[in-house]
């Protein structure tokens, strides 16, 4: 892009320089705040899954010995007895990203006959419950992700974009414009020794 050589333009372009370098540290921290919390997000979700594993580790052998017992059908899965009634969720903030927040889990309330089921159903809800419970935290989990992920681009984007193109393009258009403007007093004195030697000369 050209830019005038003058000296108003020197100042607009330093000026400019002034702002590029005092919003850019405050970029460069918002990035590495980004980046910070989504390892911290990802080390909660590898945990989760952790969690969620040896829940399910734990009923395995209990939905083993349910599910080989022919004397319970398809229609007294524990499975059927664990509905999701909602998801409530509220709101975070963080690097001035509006994130959703997981706060509770709330499930259908499923009445049932302990006589149609082993003595480990009570035990095996709640762990079913865990479960899905471990899910929907993933799932928010995830989101948050996803929007400090999209944050996190911009923001790198705008990094780059001071750092490689707006800083060096300012610095490079003072630098010439100096230059521009050196040249043009060093021709003025030039100039003007002349001017004062053909006025000695006629006198």
């Amino acid at each position: 892009m050209a830019v005038k050589l003058t000296k108003n333009e020197q100042k607009k372009q330093k000026d400019s320089l002034k702002q590029f370098q005092r919003y850019l540290p405050t970029l460069q921290l918002k990035k590495q705040q980004l980046q910070s919390v989504i390892r911290q997000i990802e080390t909660q979700i590898v945990e989760l899954r952790e969690a969620q594993k040896r829940a399910i580790g734990a009923l395995q052998s209990w939905i083993a010995v349910f599910g080989e017992n022919p004397s319970f059908d398809t229609l007294h899965s524990i499975e059927r007895l664990v509905v999701v009634d909602t998801i409530r969720k509220g709101t975070g903030n963080i690097a001035g990203v509006k994130i959703p927040v997981f706060e509770e889990l709330t499930f259908v309330n499923i009445p049932y006959d302990l006589y149609e089921y082993p003595l480990w159903v009570d035990r095996g809800i709640v762990a079913l419950k865990d479960c899905a419970k471990y899910d929907a935290m993933i799932r928010t989990l995830e989101e948050q992700i996803a929007l400090l992920g999209k944050e996190l681009r911009t923001t790198t984007q705008r990094v780059n974009l001071f750092e490689k193109v707006k800083i060096p393009e300012a610095k490079e258009n003072i630098r010439r414009i100096g230059i521009y403007i050196g040249d043009q007093q060093t021709a003025a004195v030039v100039r003007g020794k002349i001017a004062k030697k053909k006025l000695v000369k006629e006198a």
